[in-house]
């Protein structure tokens, strides 16, 4: 089989399927579990590049593997299922379906542009500083306004689908935002495991 199959490439194939069955669920109507989803996509993509750089003596082609399978992959976790979760949401009106498409749009913008820029580099240094938000951001952005969806109410798409359009846009605005370190790492865990907390909670109060 063509491709790479070792252990540095692992987390990315985990945290794309784990994006696809976000897409499955959103499709069926789920956005709760497609949150989730979310959620365990940027897990997976916050450590996947460190696990790849542990190997050493990683060749040209697996390192290029590496940085085209990233980026394949953060479409569609981070572009494609936060725009088809914000349709099982509600996002189905007309003046609204262009918020669904910009954003993948912009998303795939930025991804590619990001990847001429690294082979433009051409180093195996990491880099100290992202220019444009970065897509991955996604997975803790999204979550955090689902908490207030049984508040917002009847204007919750309307707020999702701004939402989109702002965060859709600074993923392709010129400014620069620094890498984070392994704290800020662990602070961005932390919140995401406050919001799952949340998320259940809100969720269990619907039920009631």
């Amino acid at each position: 089989m063509i491709g790479f199959y070792d252990y540095t490439v692992l987390l990315t194939y985990v945290g794309f399927a784990s994006g696809m069955i976000g897409i499955y669920l959103s499709i069926l109507g789920d956005p709760f579990h497609a949150i989730l989803c979310l959620m365990f996509s940027g897990l997976c993509d916050m450590f996947d590049g460190k696990v790849a750089r542990t190997k050493k003596k990683r060749t040209f082609e697996e390192r290029q593997f590496g940085i085209q399978l990233d980026s394949l992959s953060d479409l569609v976790c981070f572009g494609v299922l936060p725009a088809l979760i914000g349709y099982s949401l509600g996002i189905k009106h007309t003046y609204l379906v262009p918020l669904v498409v910009l954003f993948p749009l912009a998303g795939l913008i930025r991804l590619a542009y990001f990847n001429t820029l690294e082979i433009a580099r051409n180093s195996s240094k990491p880099v100290k500083e992202y220019m444009g938000l970065p897509i991955t951001s996604s997975a803790l952005i999204f979550p955090f306004i689902y908490i207030f969806k049984r508040f917002i109410g009847a204007y919750f798409p309307l707020v999702y689908g701004l939402l989109l359009l702002i965060v859709g846009t600074l993923f392709i605005s010129p400014i620069k935002i620094k890498k984070p370190s392994i704290k800020i790492m662990i602070l961005f865990i932390i919140i995401g495991v406050i919001e799952i907390l949340l998320i259940i909670s809100v969720s269990s109060l619907r039920l009631r």
